[in-house]
């Protein structure tokens, strides 16, 4: 069992847990949670090593038991140490060290999410979660957005990493992968066409600026046509979050239309 906060796994789980800089260099990222490590095991994710400690439930004991039969390297850790890691209030008694290890950016795109300078970890997990859940192809990251594979997002995107390509790019790598895949780039914006009356059912990219500051200037110059969201209510604006989920789930609408 390991009871020192100086043993060399606990310091990388530490660094990977707190900084991007530490997750782009290692090549790595960290799970929390019988759910998302589950997640991570179906999927084709490579583990370096498995952290728990004795408060696991039966399902997490059996996950263990799981992935020590595939050969994961897997250690107990103590309950202190664990509370000190764990980035939740309650931690479950797990966490996973995985190796970044995404397929490419599928060819043939017709649905591609662009969350650009989304820094509020929730909103970030919360577009990749209903991302997931609309059969968005490809989340492309530009500059200026938080890492998607920092804690919080992860936590909030409820397994969605696992069933997404998610890509860091610059804005020019963006910009050929639009071009290439001759995707129409709607960008969300209060001044758009309204989204009823858009048609999206042919290929697309969305934009989603953030709340405070909105689409930088690389997303205005990338986007050829702009969308908006007709409200009725008091409220001028949606959180970036809502507003994203609410314009993929209209493409869904339109695609899975007769008419």
């Amino acid at each position: 069992m390991i009871t020192s906060n100086h043993n060399p796994k606990i310091k990388l789980v530490r660094a990977l847990l707190g900084r991007s800089k530490e997750r782009r260099e290692a090549g790595a990222f960290v799970v929390e949670g019988v759910r998302l490590t589950e997640e991570a095991a179906n999927g084709d994710w490579r583990f370096e090593t498995v952290l728990h400690d004795d408060s696991l439930n039966d399902r997490g004991k059996l996950l263990v038991k799981q992935l020590k039969s595939r050969g994961i390297e897997v250690e107990e850790i103590s309950s202190n140490i664990m509370k000190s890691l764990s980035d939740t209030e309650s931690p479950q008694g797990i966490l996973a060290v995985l190796q970044f290890s995404q397929s490419p950016v599928p060819s043939l795109l017709n649905f591609v999410l662009i969350p650009d300078q989304i820094r509020d970890p929730g909103n970030l997990g919360t577009l990749l979660r209903s991302a997931a859940a609309t059969g968005v192809q490809a989340v492309l990251i530009p500059p200026d957005t938080t890492d998607a594979f920092a804690p919080k997002v992860l936590r909030s995107g409820m397994g969605a990493h696992f069933k997404l390509p998610i890509h860091s790019m610059s804005w020019e790598e963006i910009e050929n992968v639009v071009t290439l895949e001759r995707l129409k780039v709607f960008l969300a914006d209060m001044d758009g066409q309204s989204c009823w009356e858009v048609d999206l059912r042919q290929p697309v990219a969305l934009v989603i600026g953030s709340e405070a500051e909105g689409a930088s200037e690389s997303a205005r110059r990338l986007a050829n046509g702009k969308i908006s969201i007709p409200m009725s209510g008091m409220m001028e604006s949606l959180n970036a979050g809502v507003a994203g989920s609410v314009l993929m789930f209209e493409a869904v609408r339109q695609r899975n239309s007769r008419q």
